[in-house]
């Protein structure tokens, strides 16, 4: 009976040890998880760009890095405040020019081409908010051009000019390049744009890319030579606009990133493999530029991928499964995977963009994720809201605050951001801000604010996007 007896005393206790062995995540809901934010301002844009066109040729053919610089450093004489403003407004032009594509492509019986999915996506819009400098044609002619997720078509400006903005270098001279050519009127590649035109004189195929504001970009669809430090890239499909009209930003035009077959990483699939990365460096704590790199080298060993989903009726976006949101180290009471689910018709969904800045919820999602910010932030100081954020706080005066930790569960990847990537500034007065937004349509955007100090590898023959920490 003595021996019955100890048994039974220990089992309770054997049984709260095999509870903490089997479900060890239990242990610590009770314990909030927070991690430190330091404190920084708002970013001044570098004075000065360095470019690498100089630079000697990248060892492997097969592969291309590139350096990217924010948007704001084509800005003079501008305070990190107005940019900041002026970022805002890009991005909120930007959100709402994805919701019109959305909305086209969703209302038509055919699926979306890789043309008419970058429809409503341009330079005036926000689209892309980084850049690089890259040739074009032979002898290659550098300038700069913006770099966007969220569109297909790659395009620049050229001679002679119906209509040219203003742009830093001078706008290219197709007559000058020996490798340009002319994409022949009724071409497969002709037709792979959604409403190809035709010059009946010339004999040449014509594009349009038509916005929401009512800009364009119009000319002839060709092939020409890309060459990013040196190592040439030839016959890639480009559009040559002779007529470009609104309000866009100085560079010379657009490097589509996107799903469709006309971007560059669908282009040039077979010589890198359709896999591209990039690093984008938080401007407040580091001086170095964001990288990108396309081929084998850009998948980092330590990513972690979730798996590609495809709208059935556009080809563009970079759609990925999110299954819920931790806050604290406990999931957010209201947020389910069904909130993000993109159905057969096309709405809904959660899109990778490196040209959205601040990550757009769905508004269910967004308001128990904000209030579950709330609950862990209680002790910090609120401040007025600040634009499209409803989640601010007074920090001034400090050097560092605890925050509760974000983490994001897609399928088969979980992302937990740094503090610095939720909590951003929004002035120099120590005014910092919840880095979301919620947004009325069904599409949610993970921004380029969360992937900051992320590798964000971009697998499309894998159909896959993965997650690196401290990838710069």
């Amino acid at each position: 009976m003595e021996g019955k007896a100890k048994h039974s005393f220990l089992l309770p206790f054997l049984a709260i040890f095999l509870f903490i062995s089997i479900f060890p995540s239990f242990t610590h809901s009770s314990h909030s998880q927070t991690q430190t934010l330091t404190l920084h301002s708002l970013p001044n844009p570098l004075p000065t760009l360095s470019w690498p066109e100089s630079e000697s040729t990248q060892p492997d053919p097969d592969t291309l890095s590139l350096d990217l610089h924010h948007i704001d450093s084509l800005s003079f004489n501008q305070t990190p405040q107005h940019l900041f403003q002026l970022r805002l407004q890009r991005d909120s032009a930007r959100v709402n020019s994805f919701t019109s594509i959305l909305t086209k492509a969703t209302s038509q019986n055919t699926t979306g081409s890789g043309f008419s999915s970058s429809v409503t996506s341009g330079l005036s819009q926000g689209s892309g908010e980084y850049f690089t400098r890259l040739g074009v044609g032979t002898p290659p002619k550098y300038g700069y051009m913006v770099l966007d997720t969220g569109s297909d078509v790659v395009w620049l400006q050229c001679k002679p000019c119906r209509d040219c903005y203003s742009q830093s270098d001078p706008v290219f001279d197709p007559t000058q390049s020996t490798s340009y050519a002319g994409v022949p009127c009724g071409s497969p590649l002709c037709r792979r744009l959604d409403s190809p035109g035709c010059d009946n004189r010339k004999k040449v195929c014509q594009y349009q890319v038509s916005y929401g504001d009512g800009s364009f970009t119009f000319g002839d669809f060709s092939t020409e030579t890309l060459t990013f430090r040196r190592t040439g890239v030839q016959r890639v499909a480009i559009g040559c606009g002779h007529d470009n009209e609104g309000l866009f930003v100085g560079a010379a035009g657009l490097l589509g990133l996107g799903r469709g077959s006309l971007s560059f990483p669908s282009q040039t699939g077979t010589r890198f493999n359709q896999k591209f990365s990039y690093c984008l460096v938080d401007r407040s704590t580091s001086t170095k530029p964001s990288s990108m790199v396309f081929g084998e080298s850009a998948v980092s060993r330590t990513a972690r991928f979730t798996p590609l989903i495809k709208n059935p009726k556009l080809d563009t976006f970079y759609y990925v499964e999110l299954l819920g949101i931790s806050v604290g180290g406990a999931p957010v009471r209201g947020i389910s995977a069904s909130l993000f689910r993109l159905d057969q018709t096309g709405n809904g969904g959660v899109i990778i963009d490196s040209g959205t800045s601040v990550t757009r919820l769905t508004r269910p999602a967004y308001i128990a994720l904000r209030d579950a910010f709330r609950v862990g932030a209680t002790r910090l100081k609120r401040a007025p809201d600040f634009s499209l954020f409803d989640t601010c706080y007074d920090l001034s005066g400090l050097a560092e605050v605890k925050v509760p930790t974000v983490v994001l569960h897609f399928r088969g990847a979980d992302v937990s951001f740094p503090a610095a990537n939720y909590l951003i500034p929004v002035d120099n007065s120590g005014s910092f801000c919840f880095a979301f937004a919620g947004t009325m349509s069904g599409l949610s955007i993970i921004g380029n604010i969360q992937q900051q100090g992320f590798r964000v590898v971009y697998d499309l023959a894998g159909s896959r996007v993965g997650f690196a920490p401290r990838g710069c």
